[in-house]
This record gives C-alpha cells, structure tokens and sequence, in this order.
C-alpha cells in the first residue's frame, strides 16, 4: 500500500472545496467564531481581521477566511457589507430650527413684524432672518415707539394682515406699557422684553463681562455703556462689534427670545396641507 506522501500534495482536481453561503458583515451583526467558539457582535470589518465585541464587552480581533463564522447555526463566509449613502447633514438657523431645502425667493406676506430701531431690526435678522424668509414676513423698524397708535391704525390690521409688535422696556408703569395699552386691537400682537435697550438682551458673558451696568439717568443709555467699556468709536461702531459676537439665540436672553417666536408665530401665514 503506497504511503501518504505518495498522495499528490496539490488536490485541486480531487475533491470540490465547499461552499458557504456569504453573508454581509452588518455592524451589530451577532455572529460565532467557529474554531475559537468566541460569540459577538461586529464592531469593524477590516480585512484580514473582523473585530467583534462579546457579551461581556470584551473586544476580540479575529480572522476572516471562508467559512470560519456561523450565524443561528448555520456556517458562513462573512463578506464587506455594501456601502450606505451617507445621510444628509442636519443644519441649523441661528435661531435653532431646522435649515429648509435653499429656495428662491419668496414673495412678502401682508403681515408685518415691527421693531423700535434699526439695531433691534438687525439682531432680529441675524438670529431669526432664516425663519423670517422662509415665512415671507418683512422686519420694519418704528425708529421709536412715540407713533405706535398711529402706525397700526394706517396699517389697518385684519386676520389676513396681521401686525406683531417688539418694544423694548415692557413692563408696568412705563411709557411703553402705556403705548401698548393704547395700540392693542384685534390682529396685533405687542410683545417686548424688560431692558432699558437692545444691547441689554445680549448676555453679558457673550460679550465678555459678568453684568451690564447701571448708567445714571442723566445720561444717555448707550453713551454710558460706551465710556464704561472704554470704547473708542461711536457708539453705531460699538453696536457693530456687539453685534459680531452674538452667533446664535444661545447668546440672547430667553425673555427676548420667547418674545421674538411668538410674534414670528403669530405673523406668519397659517399653515397649508
């Protein structure tokens, strides 16, 4: 009887190799190596190695070869499971909403938003000029509230051509609690926040300092805040440079960002199915 190295050493004519079903190696696949009985689930796969991860959370570097896995019993050849798309990237707005699809411009709504000035115009259309855009509502600014009555009577609000109102200083025993009191009717809505200025809406710690200060009455509100913080332009440059620290609503104070949403709520156009 001939010995066993009298066999050819290469049997690729002799008997067929089996053949494993392939199956994709899905992270969080659970799967068994069959010659060391280790039990995971996938983490990576990296040709030549699969990493998987026991029960126990033990982390294991294994070999990939044809059949060397089973999974629910039955043996397997683990393959490169197929490229996903990526998933689209969440953006932001400035003011936290979701970013919509870029679209071309949209015509205004008759709704109007109104604010005291032009830094108060501005800061609303760096946080909320996104959402404003989407909504088709135009920012306007009063250049103060003395004419508020007036304004809204020659706006002529109805339920189709509503009107939202942002003051400063709103809050009992003052001239602008007055003024609303005596603008409020049917489709207006006036809102307002409790600080002296819009500057004061702004974190302080956004800009770098603990709390704003006390400015004498006997001095103009904004000059005060430009001595006190040494500032060497005008106080419109003094806006500007406040104004480029501000990023997003994180940096404003909740009564005024409260205040802004639901004015921006209350003017844009109703929903459509």
């Amino acid at each position: 009887m001939p010995g066993i190295l009298s066999e050819p050493l290469d049997d690729s004519g002799g008997r067929r190799r089996p053949e494993w079903h392939r199956l994709p190696a899905e992270k969080g696949l659970t799967v068994r190596h069959r010659t060391t009985g280790v039990v995971g689930t996938v983490v990576r796969f990296a040709p030549p190695l699969i990493r998987l991860r026991d029960h126990g959370g033990r982390v294991h570097d294994l070999p990939l070869a044809d059949g060397a896995f089973s999974v629910g019993g039955k043996t397997v050849t683990l393959v490169r499971p197929p490229t996903r798309p990526a998933e689209p990237a969440i953006n932001f707005t400035a003011s936290g909403s979701i970013a919509p699809p870029r679209t071309g411009a949209r015509v205004a709504v008759p709704s109007r938003l109104l604010v005291e000035g032009v830094h108060d115009a501005e800061l609303v259309e760096k946080i909320w000029g996104d959402d404003l855009r989407v909504e088709g509502v135009v920012v306007e600014p009063l250049h103060g509230a003395d004419d508020l009555v007036t304004v809204i009577d020659e706006f002529r609000p109805t339920p189709q051509r509503r009107l939202g109102v942002l003051l400063d200083h709103l809050i009992d025993h003052t001239k602008e609690q007055h003024l609303a009191s005596a603008a409020s009717q049917d489709n207006v809505l006036i809102r307002g926040h409790h600080y002296v200025d819009i500057w004061q809406a702004i974190r302080p710690r956004t800009l770098g300092f603990e709390a704003w200060p006390e400015v004498p009455r006997s001095m103009e509100w904004k000059e005060g805040i430009r001595r006190w913080m040494g500032f060497g332009g005008t106080t419109g440059e003094l806006w500007r440079h406040l104004l480029g620290r501000v990023n997003d609503y994180r940096d404003l104070e909740p009564s005024l960002v409260g205040a802004v949403e639901e004015l921006i709520d209350f003017v844009a156009p109703p929903p459509t199915d």
